[in-house]
């Protein structure tokens, strides 16, 4: 994605700028357990790509291609997060403004990019090659968490992998209406991103090895992003009304069995 989407929409850059002086909305603490067991959800998902030839990672081959797709966030899909950013700052130290489609609404969502791994180690007794980065969730973010995506390559056997590893759990919401429908579909809204993250990485490697061109409808950036109050959005309304008033029904009758 390149700045002249940011250029051309004040509002995004305004509240991408503002992210410098956020900081994560978590115990971003390296010695902390992030388990289950500790109330987070764990998310672990592995997407085979084309191998290639045992040894270090070819030039143009899979691995390197993966990694060139990771870099500019393109696995994602559009339909569900989009991404803003500052293409000339680093990836290591670069801040993003996710806006997230859910229901007819936009939300944007800031996130930061923690230092790019690059290593070979041995994993299972296997020597491995391993690229990627995380990003940690920054205050505003419905979630609390570290998302991080790699690319591996496992030496001995030309096998290339696509992985993403997650702790999240959800943080205070304030509006009750996004609260809940947070609550209502947030865990599939996350299973349809990484199912589609996943996919998407495979489509695009493989179509860049063989030297097509991808469709403009799966590859496109955003052309802008409008920013508008919950409230402003009628479907998701309409569609989220049943559940508040079965939610205000519940608690009116609670209420009404306690003074009884």
């Amino acid at each position: 994605m390149d700045d002249r989407i940011l250029l051309g929409h004040p509002d995004a850059r305004k509240a991408l700028d503002a992210l410098h002086h956020t900081s994560p909305n978590f115990d971003a603490d390296e010695t902390t357990d992030h388990t289950p067991a500790d109330g987070w959800r764990v998310d672990d998902l592995c997407q085979q790509l084309p191998a290639e030839k045992p040894g270090p990672p070819a030039a143009g081959g899979s691995w390197e291609v993966a990694r060139g797709l990771m870099t500019r966030y393109e696995f994602a899909d559009p339909a569900i997060i989009r991404a803003v950013y500052h293409p000339d700052e680093p990836l290591a130290s670069r801040d993003m403004l996710l806006e997230a489609r859910f229901y007819g609404l936009r939300f944007l969502l800031g996130v930061r990019i923690r230092p790019v791994r690059d290593e070979t180690r041995t994993v299972g007794g296997r020597p491995v090659r391993i690229w990627g980065w995380a990003y940690r969730t920054l205050q505003g973010h419905f979630e609390m968490g570290e998302m991080s995506y790699e690319v591996w390559k496992w030496l001995g056997s030309g096998e290339v992998e696509f992985r993403i590893h997650a702790f999240s759990r959800t943080a205070p919401i304030p509006n009750p209406l996004v609260r809940l429908g947070f609550r209502l579909f947030g865990k599939r809204q996350r299973r349809k991103f990484f199912a589609r993250a996943c996919e998407r990485m495979l489509k695009l490697t493989e179509a860049e090895l063989a030297g097509n061109s991808v469709d403009a409808g799966v590859r496109r950036a955003a052309h802008g992003i409008e920013v508008r109050p919950v409230s402003a959005a009628k479907v998701a309304t309409e569609k989220l009304a049943p559940h508040m008033r079965q939610r205000s029904d519940g608690s009116r009758k609670g209420r009404d069995q306690r003074e009884a």
